[in-house]
């Protein structure tokens, strides 16, 4: 296709790095109440806007 912008790369970079589980220490905290993270997707399932 083309180049990447630097907007749309700073927003798939964001993306990624929210697509991670939650912290062990918060799943602890918690007591087990926050389990995964909210904002996980799946790369095949949800697609975000570029």
């Amino acid at each position: 296709m083309g180049k990447k912008t630097l907007g749309v790369k700073l927003r798939l970079a964001r993306a990624l790095k929210q697509n991670r589980r939650a912290p062990v220490w918060v799943t602890i905290k918690t007591k087990r109440t926050v389990f995964g993270s909210p904002k996980r997707r799946h790369w095949r399932r949800t697609k975000i806007k570029p």
